[in-house]
């Protein structure tokens, strides 16, 4: 904590405001809007890298969360104030980092694929800044960041090999896919299985509800990429290339309708079905929209260069 209080007597506005900005970085959407532009524009290898050691980095932080179960900062020293504007981001238990999980797995996995060392230095930053905002925003301490970094890297440095080539990643592919289903079924079992441990009403309880949403949307993704994989090396296998503009336009509408989807598609299943299979599904979908629908439109994007010419 006193790391976190000398960062406490530094705050700025135009400090917070910035941090504050660096830090969605490592949400939710920021590793979807990296993972899909990797995928469907610059390479599908980096892409299933990034998304690989982001399932299963996430898989792991969420796991050590509910296990460790470590309260936020401002629980451990009710007297430590954060910055108000990222507390209803801070949602489960504080260790480790989740944020910080997010942006060293996406961004690190652009940086080792990538040739051009502009890329490599911007996707430095980012990982560097978003552990470093969380401390600042006083959401995390400085064991959060370090152990999810420190996570995050030696899961890059471990799958590393199974996608420094395309035959390496044709090998590999399944047997990944596999082991992070298991690994997620084991997890939603883990969870499942704590709601007798937790007084009705507490903290404990709302962390534990967080978990079991996350278990079931993870395990949702993870079902649905093996077949997505399949189907698009059997039967779609895209080309990420087009005209710098047909790329800006796939990528935008592309992510416009699988947030669109994302969204309209939550009520629907919830009244269909029980609220933690319905977000699994509904993540199951996401993912093959983004693997196996939203590609049959890429000969369109591609054909645009064509046309101007």
């Amino acid at each position: 904590m006193h790391f976190l209080r000398l960062l406490e007597g530094i705050r700025l506005p135009a400090l917070d405001a910035f941090f504050g900005a660096v830090t969605y970085l490592g949400d939710e959407l920021a590793f979807m809007v990296l993972a899909f532009a990797l995928f469907w524009c610059v390479d599908k290898r980096t892409g299933y890298y990034a998304f690989v050691a982001g399932l299963f980095g996430t898989i792991g932080n969420q796991f050590l969360k509910i296990v460790c179960r470590i309260p936020r900062p401002w629980v451990l020293d009710p007297d430590f104030t954060i910055v108000e504007s990222a507390r209803a981001a801070a949602t489960g238990y504080s260790f480790p980092s989740g944020h910080t999980q997010n942006a060293v797995s996406t961004f690190g996995a652009a940086a080792v694929m990538t040739r051009r060392k502009w890329v490599r230095w911007v996707c430095l930053a980012v990982i560097l800044l978003v552990p470093f905002s969380r401390m600042y925003l006083g959401v995390h301490t400085p064991l959060d960041v370090g152990v999810a970094f420190a996570m995050a890297l030696i899961l890059l440095a471990a799958l590393y090999p199974a996608f420094r080539t395309e035959d390496a990643m044709r090998r590999s592919m399944p047997w990944l896919i596999v082991g992070a289903l298991a690994l997620g079924s084991v997890f939603l079992g883990y969870v499942t299985g704590l709601r007798p441990d937790f007084a009705p009403g507490s903290e404990d309880e709302s962390n534990l509800a967080h978990a079991v949403k996350n278990a079931w949307t993870l395990l949702g993704a993870v079902a649905a990429l093996l077949p997505m994989y399949l189907i698009e090396r059997t039967y779609i296998r895209f080309d990420t290339r087009a005209p710098w503009y047909g790329q800006i336009l796939k990528l935008v509408l592309g992510l416009a309708l699988a947030v669109g989807l994302k969204t309209m598609l939550k009520e629907p299943l919830r009244t269909l079905f029980p609220s933690g299979f319905a977000d699994a599904l509904r993540y199951f979908v996401l993912v093959l929209y983004a693997g196996c629908v939203w590609p049959l439109t890429f000969r369109f994007f591609a054909r645009l260069g064509r046309k101007a010419d």
